[in-house]
C-alpha cells in the first residue's frame, strides 16, 4: 500500500478494535491531506445488492472528523469494507481548472456516493465559513441555529459563558459554538436580516453535514388572536424569497423534519407557552406593506400563519442538501392588525422574549442528542435512489 493507503475490514475487527481501527483510517485522511492529495474512502458494503461499491472524495477531513468517526464506524460495525487512499492531487483556488470544478450541475447530485460535494467545493465553503463567520469551519457543531437579532447572540452568552466566538470584529455573520466532548453541542449563526444571507451561509454549511438546522427569528403574525411574543412553529412554506428559485423549482414541497417538530411542540409545551402552527410565508421584499397586493394574495392563498424573510430559505437548503431543519419564529408584530413593528417597544419586546426563545429551541436539540445521537432519520429528504453516507449504512 502506498502512503495514506489504509484498508479496514469490519467483518474481521474483534470487540474493542473499533475505535482504534476508525482513527486508523482518520488519521490516514489527514496524512493524504497534508501531502497535497485530495484523499478518498471507498466502501464495499457486502449486504448491498444494487449499491455494493461507493466512493467519496474529501478536502481538510478534519473539519469533519467526529461526522466521519461517527459514520465510518456505523459501516465498519454493519460488516463494510473501508479503504483510505489518496484520490488525486488537490487543486489551488488560483489554478482555472478550480472554477469548473464547484459546478453542482456537473456533479450529479443524486449519483451513488459517500458525499454530497466534490473535494473542491468542500475546500471553497470550509474557507468562506471562516471568513463569513469568523471562526474556523472546524469550530461548528453539529447542531445548528441560526437567528437574524443580536440578542439571541447575547442569551447564547449567558447560557454558554464559555462559548467560542469570532477571533476578530467586523464579521459578515458571527458565529458563537457551545463545544461539547462529542462535538455533538450547538453552534449559533446571526445571519442578519434576509434571504441571501441565509442561503450563503447555508450552502456552505451543508459541507459539514450538520445533524440538524433550526431558524429562530421572529415574524410577523398574520392572524387575529396572536399576540406579540407567542410562537410560531412552521408546517410548512410559501417561498417568496426567490434566492433558490433556479436551483430548487418554488413548486417543489419544502416542510420540517417531522420529528424536530414533535420535540419542538413538547419544548413548547413544557415551558406553557403560547404557539401555533401553520404555513409561514418568506418575502424577500422587507417593505411588502409598501405594495401590497400580490403578497397579501399569495398569503390568504396559502392559509400562511406568519411572515418573515428567512426560514424558508433555511428550510429549502435544508432540504437541497439532506439536512433535517425545522423553524420556531416569535411574533414580533401584526401587519394586518395595526401593530407594525416599531422601535418605541421593540427593546422592551425583545428582552423579555430572547431566553426565553433560545430556551424552548435548545431544549428541542437537547431531546434530539438524547434520541437520537446517531442522526435524525433522513428519509423525508432523499430522493428513493440516493443511498447517502449518513444513518442509513445498512440500506
Amino acid at each position: 500500500m502506498s502512503c495514506g493507503d489504509v484498508q479496514v475490514d469490519g467483518a474481521d475487527l474483534r470487540s474493542g478494535d473499533l475505535d482504534g481501527a476508525v482513527g486508523g483510517l482518520l488519521d490516514a485522511l489527514d496524512a493524504v491531506d497534508a501531502d497535497g492529495w485530495y484523499p478518498a474512502i471507498d466502501v464495499v458494503r457486502p449486504w448491498s445488492v444494487h449499491n455494493p461499491r461507493i466512493t467519496g472524495e474529501f478536502a481538510r477531513p478534519g473539519a469533519i472528523r467526529r461526522y466521519l468517526h461517527r459514520e465510518l464506524s456505523a459501516l465498519l460495525c454493519a460488516g463494510a469494507r473501508v479503504r483510505v487512499r489518496p484520490a488525486r492531487p488537490a487543486i489551488a483556488f488560483t489554478d482555472p481548472d478550480f472554477f469548473a470544478a464547484l459546478d453542482e450541475d456537473r456533479f450529479d447530485l443524486r449519483a451513488k456516493k459517500l458525499f454530497l460535494f466534490s473535494p473542491e467545493r468542500m475546500a471553497l465553503s470550509l474557507d468562506r465559513l471562516a471568513h463569513y463567520c469568523g471562526t474556523p469551519a472546524e469550530a461548528f457543531e453539529r447542531h445548528l441555529l441560526f437567528t437574524n437579532y443580536t440578542m439571541h447572540i447575547e442569551a447564547f452568552q449567558e447560557r454558554f459563558p464559555d462559548a467560542e466566538g469570532p477571533a476578530r470584529d467586523g464579521v459578515q455573520m458571527p458565529a458563537w459554538h457551545h463545544h461539547t466532548p462529542a462535538g455533538d453541542g450547538v453552534s449559533l449563526v446571526n445571519i442578519g436580516v434576509g434571504p441571501t444571507n441565509a442561503k450563503t451561509v447555508t450552502d456552505h454549511l451543508a459541507v459539514l453535514r450538520p445533524d440538524t438546522m433550526m431558524m429562530i427569528g421572529h415574524c410577523g403574525g398574520l392572524r387575529n388572536h396572536q399576540r406579540l411574543g407567542d410562537f410560531v412553529v412552521a408546517t410548512a412554506y410559501q417561498r417568496a424569497d426567490h434566492v433558490l428559485d433556479g436551483v430548487l423549482p418554488a413548486d417543489v414541497p419544502v416542510i420540517p423534519n417531522h420529528r424536530l417538530n414533535t420535540f419542538l411542540l413538547d419544548a413548547l409545551d413544557a415551558a406553557e407557552a403560547q404557539y401555533r402552527l401553520g404555513v409561514v410565508h418568506t418575502t424577500d421584499n422587507r417593505n411588502w406593506e409598501f405594495n401590497q397586493g400580490s403578497t397579501l394574495a399569495a398569503m390568504r392563498a396559502s392559509r400562511s400563519t406568519a411572515v418573515d424573510m428567512e426560514s424558508a430559505t433555511i428550510a429549502g437548503n435544508g432540504f437541497r442538501y439532506r439536512i433535517p431543519n425545522a423553524t420556531l419564529l416569535c411574533v414580533s408584530d401584526k401587519p394586518l392588525h395595526a401593530s407594525p413593528k416599531l422601535s418605541a417597544n421593540a427593546s422592551a419586546f425583545y428582552e423579555t422574549s430572547k431566553r426565553q426563545h433560545l430556551a424552548i429551541a435548545l431544549s428541542c436539540l437537547d431531546r434530539v442528542r438524547r434520541e437520537h445521537p446517531d442522526g435524525l432519520p433522513s428519509h423525508d429528504i432523499r430522493s428513493v435512489d440516493e443511498p447517502l453516507f449518513e444513518v442509513d449504512a445498512t440500506e
